[in-house]
């Protein structure tokens, strides 16, 4: 899910790195020391899993985990996804500098969203928590790929098939990822239960 450089329009690139912006800065303000080792693993994750990829026209598909690192980590899965990226786009090539914003605006936002829709549903029965926890992990990536449909949409006519095909390249990866959410949330109700007690999303955050 990777847009590469040259494909986006410069008011689409823009609106993009605003509102990554902003996020990341929401972000860093609900970040604290507790917090960080939580985001470096999510960022750590997001980076390997995404690094395997299926080329598809001009994006691709790929894990992502954001539905898993929203409900970790509220706000702050901006800044750990656009460290990622920018590792990624420095490193591999993949994405680029000019992409950055739209790249992490698709993937993190759908994360944040999986957790305000259903963040607080994980903490119930452990049956209600796998099927909550399958439905961020899906809805995440759902999102993730209206959003890049979207951005290829609003870029030109030449991309609306190709926005089509991703949408549908993505249903196998919903599905995989809602299960793989819902095994993570399950194992962590079982050994560290209050990493699912909301990473405050809400919070008034700390003066420094």
């Amino acid at each position: 899910m990777h847009i590469p450089e040259g494909i986006l329009s410069a008011p689409v690139l823009a609106g993009g790195a605003a509102l990554t912006v902003a996020g990341t800065a929401m972000g860093l303000r609900h970040l604290d020391a507790e917090k960080m080792p939580r985001v470096g693993v999510m960022a750590a994750a997001f980076f390997v899993a995404s690094l395997v990829h299926v080329p598809l026209g001009p994006s691709s598909v790929h894990l992502i985990l954001n539905g898993l690192g929203g409900l970790l980590l509220g706000w702050a899965v901006f800044p750990a996804l656009l460290v990622a990226l920018f590792l990624q786009a420095v490193l591999f090539q993949f994405g680029g500098l000019t992409t950055l914003g739209v790249n992490t605006l698709t993937m993190a936002l759908p994360g944040l969203l999986a957790y305000v829709v259903f963040g607080k549903l994980t903490d119930r029965g452990t049956m209600i928590s796998a099927v909550m926890a399958f439905c961020a992990g899906a809805f995440a990536v759902l999102c993730a790929g209206v959003l890049v449909a979207l951005a290829l949409f609003f870029s030109g006519d030449a991309f609306i098939k190709a926005a089509g095909g991703l949408l549908v390249a993505h249903v196998p990866i919903m599905m995989i990822e809602g299960f793989m959410c819902a095994m993570a949330v399950g194992f962590l109700r079982k050994v560290k239960p209050e990493m699912l007690s909301g990473p405050a999303m809400h919070e008034v955050p700390r003066d420094t």
